[in-house]
């Protein structure tokens, strides 16, 4: 990604897959350095952390991949919160950002969310945790607009998909002229395209959640560019970067 004039590849950055693991020996992440866990509730809700962190459904993986297709010398941190029907809960998700950023991530992607009101303050909590520790928490939102954490909460970049948004745009829907009244869930989030395809191949997913992995990987070179910045600073780097929504994606 090129910022003031120099190229940046996310190298030295730390990004967290909180997800179904990462696939090590995919052909895409040739090179990578993948490293992770898998987190469980035990029976008392507290959180067991394994050294397994292989994919075990193939989402995790396709994320990653989009991660590097913007940031190719990022550092990959697997955390597995979900199973095999990519199922999992707000308790597992805020215990993957908590234990991504104590772990050195710089930026942990998301490709999931919560409609759970009750759990809002947990993941609000955790991700202001993060916030505090350096990370930047990016999640996607929901796909058909509705409520969803942690990607509708302030302290995490929310991140939506257009098919017809480019590979090499994204856009931002600045609250004070997309106001929340008026643009719902759209109103100060990001929108990214999360169709095309993946290193040369179709990507098996689509849609916020492979959206969000390229901004995430946007986001680790951007805190390569500006590594004495807070989250905060390297977010609004991000913005201004951004373009306004067009009409030709429906949006005026």
């Amino acid at each position: 990604m090129r910022f003031r004039g120099n190229e940046y590849t996310g190298a030295g950055i730390a990004v967290a897959v909180v997800d179904s693991g990462i696939d090590a020996d995919d052909p895409r992440l040739g090179g990578a350095q993948v490293r992770g866990w898998n987190i469980q509730l035990g029976a008392t809700g507290h959180a067991l952390i394994g050294a397994d962190c292989a994919d075990i459904h193939g989402h995790g993986t396709d994320v990653a991949a989009a991660i590097r297709t913007t940031a190719p010398d990022v550092d990959l941190l697997a955390v597995r919160v979900m199973e095999s029907g990519l199922r999992t809960t707000a308790d597992l998700m805020a215990a993957g950002i908590e234990t991504a950023f104590r772990n050195g991530a710089r930026v942990i992607n998301l490709s999931m969310g919560t409609p759970n009101m009750g759990k809002a303050l947990l993941l609000r909590d955790t991700c202001a945790l993060a916030a505090e520790a350096g990370a930047i928490v990016v999640a996607a939102a929901h796909p058909r607009g509705e409520r969803a954490y942690p990607a509708d909460l302030p302290e995490t970049v929310g991140v939506a998909a257009h098919p017809d948004c480019p590979l090499d745009k994204f856009y931002f829907f600045v609250p004070h002229r997309f106001k929340a009244a008026e643009w719902g869930h759209l109103s100060g989030k990001f929108l990214s395209h999360g169709h095309q395809r993946v290193q040369g191949r179709p990507a098996g997913f689509k849609g916020s959640g492979l959206g969000s992995a390229y901004l995430a990987g946007r986001l680790a070179c951007l805190v390569q560019a500006m590594p004495d910045a807070s989250p905060i600073d390297v977010v609004a780097a991000l913005q201004n970067q951004a373009l306004s929504p067009v009409p030709e994606l429906g949006y005026a």
